[in-house]
């Protein structure tokens, strides 16, 4: 596994396809303009926030602000108030396991998160916020640092759409480098990780990341993730075992233990992403788009 370095930045856009992205932040400056601007700011803040003033505390405001120091010397509750900066970074973690080239119609889950992906860097664009990007597939790792502005980010998506599926002949555990995104990450940042999240033990550094940054998981989820087809012998391939598996779905025996697996799948994203505001969760035969704008009203309505 190598070690994540920064992308060389004056390096030539790959190949991802032109129209794809220009269609892609067409849309996306759509949706910003008539529906998500403000919905985008109220879920996306981190702790990109800076120090204003001390005002008095009111009901509602959030306690964690108090200012215990001032409270003590005048005997009532005053909080800290800050604004938000202009400029906050979001960094993009992309896991590309095996596990994401499974569709059983539509999109597969690698096809519905990069485009979730790039729409959410296109996004991010408009707001002029920066992104930046941690890649991981089996086998290699790799970085590119916090870019602001559109042609910046654009060169971001675009090296994203570009990456090649890995290989699904070879390893397939991805190894996410979480100190080097701990070192490497600004304080307040938003992380936005991307990927299929199977059961597995939770990284070392996670919660301490939780607590330094708004950390929010994005999963794709196939129709058969939920439910398998009624009364069906198929076969399907396996990406993470690298063969085809035969699949009885009259099968009593064959439901149960799909359904164990989804509820442990679940437990799992649970346990990672706490609070429902930090997971979100894309379909494969959804537009992710409308599916962004979701979960970006949800978050509002909640907040």
């Amino acid at each position: 596994m190598s070690a994540p370095n920064p992308a060389n930045s004056g390096a030539a856009m790959p190949a991802a396809p032109t129209a794809l992205l220009q269609r892609l932040e067409w849309r996306a400056r759509h949706a910003v303009n008539t529906t998500v601007s403000g919905e985008y700011r109220s879920a996306f803040r981190g702790r990109g926030m800076e120090f204003d003033q001390v005002v008095k505390y009111e009901w509602g405001d959030d306690p964690r602000d108090i200012d215990w120091n001032v409270t003590a010397r005048l005997g009532e509750p005053y909080r800290k108030r800050f604004v938000e900066e202009r400029d906050l970074t979001i960094t993009f973690i992309f896991e590309d396991s095996p596990a994401l080239q499974f569709g059983s119609e539509g999109r597969t889950r690698r096809e519905t998160l990069l485009k979730t992906a790039a729409l959410l860097m296109m996004i991010s664009a408009i707001n002029r916020d920066r992104v930046a990007l941690v890649y991981s597939s089996p086998g290699q790792s790799w970085f590119q640092r916090a870019q602001p502005g559109r042609k910046g980010i654009m060169r971001i998506a675009a090296m994203l759409l570009g990456q090649p599926a890995p290989s699904l002949d070879g390893p397939v555990n991805c190894s996410l480098p979480w100190p080097f995104v701990k070192k490497s990450a600004s304080r307040g940042s938003v992380l936005l990780w991307f990927g299929p999240f199977a059961p597995r033990d939770m990284p070392e550094l996670w919660r301490e990341l939780q607590q330094r940054h708004q950390a929010v998981g994005v999963r794709a989820d196939d129709p058969w993730d939920q439910d398998l087809p009624r009364n069906a012998r198929l076969s399907a391939y396996d990406p993470l075992a690298g063969r085809l598996t035969l699949l009885n779905t009259a099968s009593s025996a064959e439901r149960a233990a799909h359904a164990a697996w989804r509820e442990r799948r679940d437990d799992y994203f649970l346990e990672m992403f706490p609070r429902s505001d930090d997971r979100m969760i894309v379909s494969n035969v959804d537009d992710p788009l409308q599916s962004l704008v979701a979960w970006f009203h949800r978050h509002r309505q909640r907040t």
